[in-house]
């Protein structure tokens, strides 16, 4: 019963961060300060994400197969390697990795 009521609450959080986010003037939303960080934020939230999972066990900082994994799609970016190439790269490297 206690996972059904941290879904609702979870599911009334949300609908009222994004009541919120309607309520706000525009004025302040077409300020070039926000809208820098309305671009910004969610990729610096990813990136820490994908760092945080790539490179810790949980309790633990490690390098792994992940990470080599990481290095081959950074590798592929730089080169230009359209999306799914960059994610075959990686998945690639990383089982080759974990074969070894």
């Amino acid at each position: 019963m206690t996972t059904w009521i941290a879904i609702g609450v979870t599911a009334a959080g949300c609908y009222l961060v994004k009541l919120l986010g309607l309520s706000v003037p525009a004025g302040v939303l077409e300020r070039p300060l926000v809208r820098r960080l309305a671009a910004l934020l969610p990729v610096a939230l990813l990136a820490a994400l994908t760092a945080q999972q790539t490179f810790s066990d949980g309790r633990h900082l490690l390098l792994d197969a992940r990470a080599a994994g990481l290095g081959a799609a950074a590798l592929a970016l730089v080169l230009r390697a359209p999306f799914l190439v960059v994610v075959a790269v990686a998945v690639a490297v990383t089982a080759g990795v974990r074969a070894l």
